[in-house]
């Protein structure tokens, strides 16, 4: 007996990485035909739903078009599957407000140059900043040896100095940055994959 309607597709989420959003979902598994998705967005102003660019689509995943790039918005997403007359319920994804689940990836490492006693460090972050964004790089240093002790420190410059350190010694560090959000909270990036210098020989 063939059912009457479609089953709507699974798995529907919003993946956020640097804050480019888009939507993504499995496919609706069919005997034969084409699946088709279509996405919708609204904002909590609003109470009518937008086509995001994403109309019977045969793809399973659709980026946010660049009116929903505000950070502070909240956003709720739907999504259908059609193939042929057949249409799928709409599933709702809950709300998504970019600046509170976005995920940060580690800052860039541009260069690192060593003296005797410092090792000079220049990061980028991990996406543009906008104006207004306070941002903390937070290093974690340590002394390659058996028994390393942590130190941690933090900068708000993409380029800073880490001093007191012994001279022909081998230190290792990893940076994560954190950005301050509009509730006064924080929202913590990604730890870098740990990179090791040699200081100089005075």
């Amino acid at each position: 007996e063939t059912s009457p309607h479609l089953p709507a597709p699974k798995n529907v989420e919003v993946y956020s990485y640097n804050f480019q959003s888009l939507l993504r979902w499995s496919p609706v598994p069919v005997e034969n035909g084409s699946v088709l998705y279509t996405a919708q967005y609204k904002t909590g102003f609003f109470e009518a739903w937008s086509g995001m660019g994403c109309a019977q689509t045969p793809r399973t995943q659709c980026e946010f078009p660049p009116g929903l790039r505000r950070r502070r918005w909240t956003v709720l997403l739907r999504l259908r599957a059609q193939l042929g007359a057949l249409t799928s319920p709409w599933v709702l994804t809950p709300p998504f407000v970019a600046e509170a689940n976005t995920t940060l990836g580690p800052p860039r490492v541009n260069s690192v140059s060593a003296s005797p006693d410092s090792l000079l460090l220049s990061l980028s972050p991990p996406f543009p900043p906008e104006p207004g964004d306070l941002l903390q790089y937070h290093v974690s240093l340590w002394e390659n040896t058996s028994s390393p002790t942590v130190t941690k420190l933090s900068e708000s410059k993409t380029l800073f100095q880490i001093g007191n350190l012994k001279e022909s010694t081998l230190y290792c560090f990893s940076v994560q940055v954190q950005l301050k959000i509009y509730s006064g909270h924080f929202l913590q990036g990604e730890q870098s994959a740990p990179e090791c210098h040699r200081t100089a020989l005075s």
